[in-house]
C-alpha cells in the first residue's frame, strides 16, 4: 500500500509546490487539510479545488472558527494572555486546532506521516511537531522547506515547470499570518529593527493618526466570556469579528516588538489584533472589580506563564492544562459590563458594572456615609509593619559592634 502523507494546506506557493515535491522526494500520496482559523480570503471549496490541482490525492478542508474562537480565543482571553507583555498568541493559538484536525485526516486517510511548511529557525516548527507527538504519538513529522530543502525560488521553478495553478509571480517581502484573533507581518524590510513599518503593512487596523469619531461600546462578560456587545447577544466568534471591525477602524491594536523566539533567537514582530486587544483590555478591567486582591495577583503569575507554555507549543501539556484549572476558577463572578472608548489607536475603559462586583462604595467613598472604620489603620500598620522594624532594628545592632 502506498504510504500517505498529510500536509497542512494553505493554499499558498509553498504549500501548494510542496504536495508535488513531497511526492517525489519520498513515493507517497498526499492528502492537503486546510483549517479555517477566520483567516478570510479565498474560499475553503476554492483552496480544496486547488490542492487537488496540484496533486494531492485527497483535500480535507476544515471549517473551525467557531471551535478556534470557543476554544481557543477565549481560554486566551480569560488568561489575558499576552507574551513578554506585547503578543496576544495570535500564531501561537492556531497551531493546536489545525494541529488537532491534522491528526483527524491522518486517521481518516489513513496516513503515516504529517507534514508542515514551517523553516528550522521559527516557532510554528515546534508548536505543530509537539502538538502532533502528543495527539498523535505515533506519526511521524515532515517539513519540506526544513527536511527536503525546498526554498522559495525553487518552488517558483517548479510551479512554473510543473504547470501547477498557483500564482509564482507576485513579490510580496513579508511572511504573514493571519485569523480572526490577529495579523502578523515579518521579515523582510523590518528585520532592520530601525526602520519603521511602513503603511502598507497592516491590513486590520486603519491609521490611528486621522481616526474617524470616537467610538463608544459596551462589552457584556459572562464568566469571563462576551456574550454581547451594546446589549446584542453574540458568540466569541461574533464579539471578535466585531472588535476587529470596530477598534481595527480606529487603529487599535498595532503592536511593533522585537520578541524572544523558542529557539533562542530576537525576531521583530508587527501584529494587529484589534480585536483581540480590545477584549483583553475590557476583560482585565472587569477582573479588577470581580476577583479578590491575592487571586488577582497570583492570576497575573499564571497568566505570564501560561502565554509562555503556549508560545512555546505547550497547549497539550500537563502543566498547562492545570493553570486552565485555575484560571477557569477565577472567572467564576468574572460577569458584567465594561464601557470603552475607542479612539485614535486606544480603547480606553471609562465605566464598569457588574452584579458581582467587589467594589462597595460605601468603604471607598470619603465622603458622608463612608463605613471604613479608621481607628483600625494604626494597628494594621504596626503589625503589617513589624518584622521589617525588628529586621532594621537587628542590622542596627550588628553595625553597631
Amino acid at each position: 500500500m502506498t504510504e500517505r502523507i498529510v500536509l497542512a494546506y494553505s493554499g499558498g506557493l509553498d504549500t501548494s509546490v510542496a504536495i508535488g515535491w513531497i511526492g517525489e522526494a519520498t513515493g507517497a500520496e498526499v492528502i492537503a487539510v486546510a483549517v479555517d482559523v477566520g483567516q478570510g480570503g479565498e474560499s475553503l471549496e476554492t483552496i480544496r479545488q486547488r490542492a487537488l490541482g496540484c496533486g494531492a490525492v485527497e483535500a480535507y478542508v476544515a471549517d473551525a472558527s467557531d471551535e478556534f474562537a470557543d476554544e481557543y480565543c477565549m481560554p486566551t482571553l480569560k488568561a489575558n494572555a499576552l507574551y513578554q507583555g506585547h503578543y496576544p498568541l495570535v500564531s501561537a493559538i492556531s497551531r493546536p486546532v489545525i494541529v488537532k484536525h491534522l491528526v483527524k485526516a491522518a486517521r481518516e486517510f489513513g496516513a503515516t506521516t504529517v507534514a508542515h511548511g514551517c523553516t528550522g529557525k521559527g516557532n510554528d516548527q515546534v508548536r505543530f511537531e509537539v502538538g502532533i507527538q502528543t495527539l498523535g504519538p505515533d506519526l511521524k513529522c515532515i517539513a519540506p522547506v526544513r527536511d527536503l530543502a525546498l526554498t522559495r525560488d525553487k518552488a517558483i521553478a517548479f510551479a512554473e515547470e510543473k504547470g501547477l495553478p498557483i500564482e509564482t509571480t507576485k513579490k510580496n517581502p513579508y511572511s504573514i499570518d493571519q485569523n480572526v484573533w490577529g495579523r502578523a507581518v515579518e521579515t523582510g524590510y523590518l528585520e532592520d529593527i530601525w526602520n519603521a513599518p511602513t503603511k502598507d503593512i497592516y491590513d486590520y487596523t486603519a491609521t490611528p493618526e486621522f481616526p474617524p469619531a470616537p467610538d463608544e461600546v459596551t462589552i457584556s462578560f459572562e464568566a469571563g466570556v462576551p456574550v454581547a456587545i451594546d446589549g446584542v447577544r453574540v458568540t466569541p466568534l461574533q464579539a471578535i469579528k466585531e472588535l476587529n471591525r470596530r477598534a481595527g477602524a480606529q487603529g487599535v491594536g498595532r503592536i511593533d516588538v522585537v520578541e524572544d523566539r523558542l529557539v533562542g533567537i530576537k525576531s521583530r514582530e508587527i501584529y494587529e489584533a484589534p480585536g483581540a486587544m480590545a477584549l483583553i483590555t475590557a476583560h482585565k478591567h472587569l477582573e479588577d472589580i470581580t476577583i479578590e486582591r491575592e487571586q488577582a495577583r497570583f492570576k497575573a503569575t499564571v497568566g505570564q506563564r501560561w502565554a509562555e507554555l503556549v508560545y512555546d507549543g505547550q497547549w497539550f501539556s500537563p502543566l498547562k492544562r492545570s493553570l486552565d484549572a485555575f484560571i477557569e476558577d477565577t472567572q467564576k463572578y468574572v460577569t458584567g459590563d465594561i464601557r470603552m472608548v475607542l479612539h485614535g489607536g486606544q480603547a480606553i475603559v471609562n465605566g464598569r458594572r457588574s452584579e458581582t462586583s467587589l467594589y462597595d462604595f460605601d468603604l471607598a467613598t470619603y465622603d458622608t456615609g463612608d463605613t471604613f472604620d479608621q481607628s483600625m489603620a494604626r494597628g494594621f500598620i504596626e503589625l503589617w509593619g513589624m518584622s521589617a522594624k525588628v529586621a532594621s532594628g537587628r542590622d542596627i545592632r550588628v553595625a553597631g559592634k
